[in-house]
């Protein structure tokens, strides 16, 4: 069956699938069917199917035209149709794997695919989980589902988990270029894994175990969290000692080894830093472990949307004005620059405890024109100087490029920046109140700050 299957990778007869179409899966899904191979994307949504095989796409990440000419050439397929994974040599899984309110891991969507697997699963095929979650998932729960089929891994069947590695907007990482690290349950596991992967990604990562290559990913962005963490509580003690944090940070990157600058804001987003930190003090707290900077990280980043809050409670204040009643515009609500994802977005926290305080509150992102939450819809609201004079506060949580932020400043009354968005620009007549109190400006004053060497680029934001 090995050599079958690597035969079958080697000349692109291999049929494989992708189930779960988002973030992940379709940029995947793409690369395989780049590489020649005829691709089957598997999703729930027939929304997403239809759209999928129209040629259209739903990830910003993914041109329109680049799905179009993978169905055109007849390479790839999408289908809400379970049996259609009967037909894949190799299969990738790449669905949700979210928390639930008690912040356990909800593996609901991964047990739904494992079984529909188990139900169509046959000799010669290859399956590869990429669904971030605890180490031993994949030994304990897709492993069993496909021996009980009557496959034995590493002979019929081959299992692997390898981390998805998206970074929603990164102009230079992508799926194709990000290095792969993938452990299987067997050597040979590994061996048709690596092959399958090699094909269209540049670099694949062996490790030795499922469980090394779980932990990889769960140790990427625990370590940005701790940072985040980290220097979020640094803006706060800037705050109350009267330092501005982004001068202490630029000059801290300025050193060339010992530091990597990772910058504060209104909190942490995605689908990633916030969640997948959780498995591993989830997987710990069962074998009597606690996790005490996971969980300090946790609680630090967690109240930086009440930080905001207050300093723009403090701002209205110094204008004699009370939240409530007060008119107050967010700029920016997806999680990170340039992107229209809102999993988990700081911004949602924010306006929530503004409204809760009876603040107004509007919103402004070119990249979310409208969202849903619990069942209402959420329209914002073009970015017009009349829109910017009638509020009582500016609030920017999210900073994409796309926004004229000197508009912001020239037509504002009170700017609350929180990602240091407006500190560079020419003296304008809005009172700029950045995270940490000592660059308070009034109108038409500059901000004082002195320039400094170029710094180290700051870490990328993983998703």
């Amino acid at each position: 069956m090995k050599a079958q299957l690597l035969g079958k990778i080697a000349d692109r007869s291999a049929v494989v699938g992708v189930v779960g179409l988002g973030y992940v899966g379709l940029p995947l899904a793409m690369e395989f069917a780049k590489a020649g191979f005829t691709v089957i994307g598997y999703d729930v949504s027939q929304r997403v199917v239809d759209l999928l095989n129209r040629g259209d796409s739903h990830i910003q990440d993914v041109p329109a035209a680049e799905v179009k000419a993978q169905v055109d050439a007849g390479r790839f397929v999408a289908s809400a149709e379970e049996a259609r994974l009967r037909e894949c040599d190799a299969i990738s899984i790449a669905v949700p794997t979210p928390l639930s309110k008690t912040r356990d891991p909800d593996m609901a969507f991964v047990l739904a695919v494992a079984d529909a697997i188990q139900r169509q699963a046959r000799p010669g095929m290859v399956v590869v989980l990429e669904s971030t979650t605890y180490p031993g998932t994949t030994r304990e729960l897709l492993q069993p589902r496909l021996e009980a089929a009557g496959l034995t891994v590493g002979e019929d069947v081959f299992v692997a988990f390898s981390p998805e590695r998206v970074d929603p907007g990164n102009a230079k990482y992508h799926t194709k270029n990000t290095p792969k690290v993938l452990g299987g349950i067997t050597p040979a596991c590994v061996e048709v894994a690596s092959r399958l992967y090699e094909s269209c990604i540049d670099t694949v990562v062996p490790v030795s175990s499922p469980e090394a290559a779980e932990l990889v990913k769960l140790l990427e962005n625990t370590f940005r969290a701790v940072n985040i963490g980290l220097v979020n509580e640094i803006a706060i003690v800037c705050d109350k000692l009267g330092v501005d944090v982004w001068e202490v940070i630029d000059a801290a990157a300025t050193k060339p080894f010992g530091f990597m600058k990772f910058t504060p804001g209104p909190g942490i987003g995605g689908h990633c830093i916030p969640l997948d930190p959780h498995y591993l003090a989830w997987k710990m707290r069962t074998l009597n472990y606690k996790t005490r900077f996971i969980d300090l990280a946790s609680e630090i980043n967690s109240s930086m949307p009440d930080f905001v809050v207050e300093k723009v409670a403090h701002a209205l204040n110094d204008d004699r004005k009370a939240v409530k009643g007060s008119r107050v515009l967010v700029l920016g609500i997806a999680y990170k620059r340039d992107i229209d994802d809102m999993r988990e977005s700081p911004a949602l926290d924010v306006m929530r405890l503004l409204e809760q305080r009876g603040a107004e509150v509007a919103y402004h992102d070119p990249h979310v024109p409208t969202f849903r939450e619990e069942g209402q819809t959420h329209h914002g609201v073009e970015l017009t100087a009349e829109e910017l004079r009638r509020a009582d506060a500016v609030v920017i949580v999210t900073d994409h490029k796309a926004i004229d932020w000197q508009f912001v400043v020239d037509h504002a009354g009170v700017v609350v920046d929180t990602r240091n968005a407006v500190a560079k620009l020419r003296p304008s007549r809005a009172r700029i109140v950045p995270l940490s109190t000592s660059r308070v400006t009034g109108a038409g004053e500059g901000n004082g700050v002195p320039t400094l060497p170029p710094a180290a680029p700051a870490a990328p934001v993983a998703r």
